[in-house]
Formats: C-alpha cells, sequence, structure tokens
C-alpha cells in the first residue's frame, strides 16, 4: 500500500464533544472489498480478488479474511460488515454450509481478538441463490421460506459470536415485478413472520443489539416493499416490529427511490428510528445502484448534520461501495477508503460547525414561533378544535403572507461556513 495521508480524519479529535472515531465508526464491507472484482453486465472482471487461492474455496475464505484484517489495520478501520455468502462458500448441503461457516468464524474471531477490530453487523444473502428467485420471507414456497429462516439463524449465530452490534434484513428479492401474480398482504405478513422469528431466537441466542431494515426501492425487483425510510417504518409499525427494529440508511438507495441522502436520514431521525448508514453515493445519470465511494462534501456535511442532530448512531458508517470497474489496483481502493473516510470527516466537522454557529438553527426556531403562544400552542398541544380555529380564522380575517423561508439566506450561510 501506499503512503496516502488523512486530511482531515483525526480519530482522537473532538469534534462536538466527542472524539471523530465515536461519531464515524468506520466498517469495511466485506462483499465490495474482498469479492468485488469491477465485472457488470457488460463485461467481466477487471480486479484480482483471489489474493492468491484459488476463487470459492475455504482457502480463499482465509486469505480474503487475511488481506481484510491487514487492510483495516492500515488504515484505521474498526468494523466490518458481511454477508454470510462472503465469509465462506456454499456446501453441497445445508449442514456443510454451516460448518464452513463455523470453520471461517473461529478464523476470523482469533484475528478479531488480536487486532480489535470488530463485526458493526452480519446479514444473510438471501438474494443471489436461484432458491431465492422469488423472495426469502415473501417466496411462494414454504420450503425456500424455511431454508431462508435457517440461513437467517445460522448468521444471527455467528453475528453473536463475532460480537456484532446489529443484524440487517435487505430485501434485496422481498418484492414483486408483477401484481397479476402476487398476493401484496400474503407476502407481507409472512416477511414480517420471518422477521419475528429472527427477533426471538435472537434474543434468546443472546443478541442484544439492533436489528435493522436496509431500505431500496427496486433493482434486483422491479418493486421492493422496503421501498424507503417511510415505507419501511409504517411496515415495522404496523407489524409491531419497531421496538426492535431501526433502519440502516444508504445513500445511493435513496437516490433509487428519488430522495436525496439527507431526506431519509431525516425521516428516519424523526421517528427515532435510524440506526445505521451505509456510506456510498449513487449517480443521478445512471439509473442502477453504482454503489461509488462518498466524495462529496455537501452530502457528507448533510449526513453528519442529521447525524449529530440525532445524538449519533447505534450502528456506524459501512462503506458498501465499490471502486470504479478501470479502478482495480490495491493502490485504487486504498484511495477511495481514505477519499470517502476524509469526506465524512470533514463532513462532520463542518456540520458541527453550522450547528455550532447557530444562524440556521435560530432561523428555524423562530420560523415557528407563533405556535409557542395564544392559537398556535393549543393547536402544539392539540386543544384546538375545529369549531375554535373557524371562529378564531373567521374573526383574525385575510391571515398575512407567512415569513419568507429565507432559502438563499441559508444556503448563503452553508457556503460561508463551509469555504470561508
Amino acid at each position: 500500500m501506499s503512503n496516502i495521508k488523512f486530511r482531515h480524519y483525526d480519530p482522537e479529535k473532538i469534534v462536538h464533544g466527542k472524539k471523530m472515531a465515536e461519531w464515524l465508526p468506520f466498517a469495511l464491507a466485506w462483499w465490495h472489498a474482498l469479492d468485488a472484482a469491477g465485472g457488470d453486465m457488460f463485461g467481466a472482471a477487471t480486479a484480482d480478488k483471489s489474493f492468491g487461492a484459488e476463487l470459492g474455496t475455504m482457502a480463499h475464505a482465509r486469505a480474503k479474511a487475511d488481506a481484510g484484517f491487514e487492510f483495516m489495520q492500515k488504515l484505521g478501520i474498526g468494523y466490518y460488515c458481511f454477508h454470510d455468502r462472503d465469509l465462506a462458500p456454499e456446501g453441497r448441503d445445508l449442514a456443510e454450509t454451516n460448518d464452513n461457516l463455523d470453520e471461517i468464524a473461529e478464523y476470523i474471531l482469533e484475528k478479531s481478538r488480536a487486532t480489535g477490530i470488530k463485526c458493526l453487523w452480519g446479514t444473510a444473502n438471501l438474494t443471489k441463490h436461484p432458491r431465492f428467485m422469488n423472495g426469502a420471507g415473501s417466496s411462494n414456497s414454504p420450503d425456500v421460506f424455511a431454508r431462508a429462516a435457517a440461513n437467517v439463524k445460522k448468521t444471527l449465530d455467528l453475528t453473536v459470536r463475532l460480537g456484532g452490534r446489529g443484524f440487517v434484513f435487505w430485501g434485496g428479492r422481498e418484492g414483486y415485478d408483477t401484481l397479476w401474480n402476487t398476493d401484496m398482504r400474503f407476502e407481507l405478513e409472512n416477511i414480517a413472520a420471518l422477521m419475528r422469528a429472527a427477533v426471538a431466537y435472537g434474543r434468546k441466542a443472546g443478541f442484544g443489539g439492533d436489528f435493522y431494515i436496509e431500505p431500496k426501492p427496486m433493482e434486483p425487483a422491479k418493486h421492493q416493499y422496503d421501498f424507503d425510510a417511510a415505507t419501511a417504518i409504517g411496515f415495522l409499525r404496523r407489524y409491531g416490529l419497531d421496538g426492535d427494529f431501526k433502519l440502516n440508511i444508504e445513500a445511493n438507495h435513496a437516490t433509487l427511490a428519488g430522495h436525496t441522502f439527507r431526506h431519509e436520514l431525516r425521516v428516519a431521525a424523526a421517528e427515532g428510528l435510524l440506526g445505521s448508514i451505509d456510506a456510498n453515493t449513487g449517480d443521478t445519470l445512471l439509473g442502477w445502484d453504482t454503489d461509488e465511494f462518498a466524495y462529496n462534501v455537501y452530502d457528507t456535511t448533510e449526513c453528519m448534520y442529521e447525524v449529530i442532530r440525532a445524538g449519533g448512531l447505534t450502528g456506524g458508517f459501512n462503506f458498501d461501495a465499490k471502486t470504479r470497474r478501470p479502478s482495480y489496483t490495491a493502490q485504487d481502493m486504498e484511495q477511495a477508503f481514505v477519499l470517502s473516510m476524509d469526506a465524512f470527516a470533514l463532513g462532520l466537522i463542518k456540520a458541527a460547525a453550522i450547528i455550532e454557529d447557530g444562524r440556521i438553527d435560530a432561523f428555524v426556531k423562530e420560523r415557528y414561533a407563533g405556535y409557542s403562544s395564544g392559537i398556535g400552542a393549543r393547536i402544539r398541544s392539540g386543544d384546538a378544535t375545529l369549531e375554535e380555529l373557524s371562529d378564531y380564522a373567521a374573526k383574525q380575517g385575510e391571515p398575512p403572507l407567512p415569513g419568507s423561508g429565507r432559502q438563499e439566506y441559508i444556503e448563503n450561510v452553508v457556503n460561508e461556513i463551509l469555504f470561508g
């Protein structure tokens, strides 16, 4: 690896009352950093991710762990995230598959103890194998549902064993391509049943962390049931899962849903359900999940503003991101991580400066000041009746225009703090 240095990320630096490392628990995504080799639907892989071993073997699984922990140590990354299929290859049957996972988990656990690098969260890959073509919890086959449950159980066991802080459900195929052959309510109820079973088992097995839903609107399904943050929150509340689940928000998925990253963070935080973040970015000119490394400091500043306002995360910042296909060297990957870690660090510094400056928060407070007394206070308390409000409106006559939103002034304040 080269001698690339951080310009802004300093884990010990105090920002807004906490060490930078506390605000930014960075994690390596096993599947992109150690598996993704640059292949796409139009071309073959460009990067060598064999790490000197035969792909798809247990030797390769150990080689990936060796490379991953070496990389995390050199960059000071304290966490990793995994799918079950990232860690070890699938065997001839479920028993062999689980044996493979147990073997590699012990190998990873030894490295974790030696380095202090921890598991942020785990998740089961319920999308790739043909058995999950119609989903996992949403599958029309109870046999496939049972296999999905078995995979979740084993991955939960691994997450507990590796000390994971969270467990994620990403419903990549929990959706539909046409409603003509779909019973939507039936499928939603079954997804909820799988999640309830996971919570019950996880708590019994000693998992004390948060479960997460990771919203995504489409791809690979035409429409996925966890479309965006608001949809996922509605699902959690409808099925009584909001006591155990929070949201893992991904920037690129927000783009696909037609939202901004900040919007999805604010929706989750407003409901007290912002848990973890997949730190990447998308490309508005491309209509798929490009999973680029974040670099836009406006975006990272907005992100960190929401995170600070929420008091931090129970999870962390997982780099669910991959280098571009022509960036195929180890140095490219190092540069990508440094790029994004610095971008989020600078975003944290600037977000704290915006909050500590106080002008924007003061303006927002003043904008709603009319609700602090009189009829406004009665509206906020829930005491105002429709009759009372109607009488008030009749007596006051035509209301004056609301105060200016002063959007341009606020944007100027942000630019002033970002650029001086």
